[in-house]
């Protein structure tokens, strides 16, 4: 039997977010309205594997409505707490952290298993299916590449979140920008969460050092409901460069 096209596939869309759910309610309104979103559309989601937060939030409500084979985390060892047995921990019982934790105390304990499950990875769950990786750069590869061989309307998201998730977001514009990845990047801007970063991008084409093209790279959208429609729309620039970066 052939293999089935890309334009057969599913949608995956790898969404980049905190791991603290903010001092606005209205944020963890939109991760879980964008699960929605995801759900009425097919598409699968990718993330960094945590459990609390907006993380926590899109990818239970996501596995709650669709399953948990259309939710992915990816998550360095570092980020796995390993949970001592004589502290309950069953094998492959999974905790999320009792309090939410803000990125800039380093995403500590976003999983906490029990030793046994961490040959493979951590067992699906209410969270989806989760891999363990050795490090950041692997975390972000492996994202990358499900997102790529998804089918249209892939791409990446980002909803509110701090210094890792503004990092993440903007590396996968670059790599847009540099030719490595045609699909779409798109900021979910509730509440003007991301006008700063917007207006960054306005100045920095105003003052030549992005082009007008490429200033159009990184989309964005006001409601979870536009998310969909903007990765399906999405066109790539005609800014950007055309390189052969072989197997990235």
């Amino acid at each position: 039997m052939p293999a089935a096209s890309s334009q057969d596939k599913p949608a995956v869309v790898c969404v980049f977010c905190g791991s603290s759910p903010g001092n606005n309610p209205a944020h963890m309104v939109a991760a879980r309205a964008l699960a929605q979103e995801f759900h009425k559309n097919n598409v699968q989601l990718v993330y960094g594997g945590g459990t609390s937060g907006l993380m926590g939030e899109v990818a239970r409500s996501l596995v709650s409505l669709s399953g948990p084979k259309a939710v992915h985390g990816v998550i360095p060892r570092a980020l796995v707490t390993i949970s001592n047995k004589k502290n309950g921990a069953r094998t492959g019982e999974i905790h999320a952290p009792p309090q939410p934790v803000a990125e800039g105390e380093g995403k500590a304990a976003e999983r906490v298993v029990s030793d046994d499950t961490l040959d493979d990875g951590i067992p699906e769950s209410e969270y989806g299916m989760t891999t363990i990786v050795p490090d950041m750069h692997t975390r972000k590869r492996m994202m990358a590449t499900m997102v790529l061989e998804g089918g249209p309307g892939s791409g990446f998201v980002s909803l509110a979140g701090g210094f890792g998730t503004i990092e993440e977001v903007m590396e996968m514009t670059t790599w847009n920008q540099l030719g490595i990845h045609r699909v779409g990047v798109v900021l979910l801007n509730i509440n003007g969460y991301w006008d700063g970063l917007l207006g960054w991008v306005r100045n920095a084409v105003a003052q030549g050092f992005i082009s007008a093209d490429n200033g159009e790279i990184l989309a964005e959208a006001r409601s979870p409901e536009e998310v969909c429609p903007k990765l399906l729309e999405y066109r790539v620039s005609n800014g950007r460069m055309q390189l052969n970066w072989g197997q990235e």
